[in-house]
């Protein structure tokens, strides 16, 4: 990394394309001042994949199985919020057991991806021990994934018309007992982050997003919520089994990087809650509908992934191709609020402010 001086006391520094922050590349223009940025200029677009031009040349099934490989912590997400328009499309109605086993591997997911996210910020504080005892807890839910899917990230679960995985009640029993396990080791990592001088004096505060800023620039997600702006499509749209489940969207009005995790950690907590719920409840029946003849028309649908909301739209033309199939991932809107969080900010917290938004450059790029 070099710097530039650009006249007086403000130098140019390029962070970038790859560094700590990121395994993906993203590339930023620092403006400093001494060690202050003063100005953050984004440069994307490194790793287009063209994914939206390959679903158009794949049927809607096997688009399934594309939509999970936008990005690794969202997978699940993607492939619901998918599967979800092209049931819209199509006018099917998926049944009740479906609607419960989808919310189940949602917030399975959501456990671990935020675990993920909370473990990288430990990372970049320089708290190591405390990086590795989060992953340990997190390798619990991952066993779960494994175990109830058979895979440890893409857990392939869903499938147009409802799930291709039936969780038998012995599994169920196995869930619970893994949360009841994880519990005290969260609450443990909650009060660490609650009260650990390091960890306070390099995330409180630090990273500020003011709610009017939040709302302007339309952030979505923890980042949104970690600055008192109540978003959460689990609420604001329900879907799936959702308007049936008891849980609460979990707000702080910090508005720095303290903010943001306390969010993450606070949700981990009702995404058990809601786990718990659907293993307590599970009806019984089918867990997939019939297909329906593929229509002309066009429809979309959005969920609440680990990151924010997803959002997709699809158009048919009355074959098993798609005409159109987008979507909009929630990183997309919270890249721009880097430029607020860092102003101001020293160069040393650049990367941890990134990670305060958990990006994903796979799944912006598609």
């Amino acid at each position: 990394m070099t710097a530039m001086n650009t006249g007086g006391s403000t130098f140019s520094m390029p962070l970038g394309p790859v560094h700590v922050a990121l395994e993906e590349p993203v590339y930023f223009h620092l403006t400093v001042e001494g060690e202050t940025i003063r100005k953050v200029d984004l440069t994307s677009g490194h790793v287009h994949r063209g994914m939206e031009a390959m679903a158009s040349q794949r049927n809607l099934t096997k688009n399934t199985t594309l939509t999970e490989r936008v990005c690794s912590l969202c997978s699940n997400s993607h492939s619901f919020t998918y599967c979800m328009a092209v049931e819209n499309v199509l006018g099917l109605d998926i049944p009740q057991r479906a609607r419960y086993l989808r919310v189940l591997a949602e917030e399975i997911k959501r456990v671990a991806s935020h675990l993920f996210n909370t473990a990288i910020q430990a990372h970049l504080i320089g708290f190591k021990s405390l990086f590795m005892h989060i992953m340990e807890v997190r390798e619990i839910m991952q066993d779960v994934k494994e175990t109830v899917y058979g895979n440890r990230m893409n857990l392939a679960q869903n499938c147009i018309g409802g799930v291709k995985c039936d969780v038998t009640p012995e599994l169920l029993v196995y869930i619970l007992s893994a949360i009841d396990k994880m519990k005290p080791m969260l609450e443990e990592i909650r009060d660490i982050y609650a009260t650990n001088s390091m960890v306070l004096g390099r995330t409180k505060g630090l990273g500020l997003l003011p709610q009017e800023d939040a709302l302007r620039l339309g952030v979505v997600g923890p980042v949104a919520r970690g600055s008192g702006l109540k978003m959460d499509v689990r609420k604001a749209s329900p879907y799936a089994a959702y308007p049936e489940l008891e849980f609460d969207v979990i707000l702080h009005s910090g508005c720095c990087i303290h903010s943001r995790t306390t969010v993450r950690l606070d949700e981990i907590f009702e995404s058990f809650r809601l786990i718990i719920q659907c293993c307590k409840r599970l009806p019984g029946g089918p867990t997939i509908a019939s297909m329906r003849q593929i229509r002309s028309a066009e429809a979309c649908a959005r969920t609440e992934a680990p990151r924010g909301e997803v959002f997709y739209y699809i158009r048919t033309n009355g074959t098993d191709i798609p005409a159109r199939l987008k979507w909009r991932v929630p990183s997309y809107m919270n890249w721009e609020a880097l430029g607020v969080m860092m102003k101001d900010c020293k160069v040393a917290d650049a990367a941890l402010i990134t990670n305060s938004i958990d990006p994903c450059v796979s799944c912006t790029e598609r």
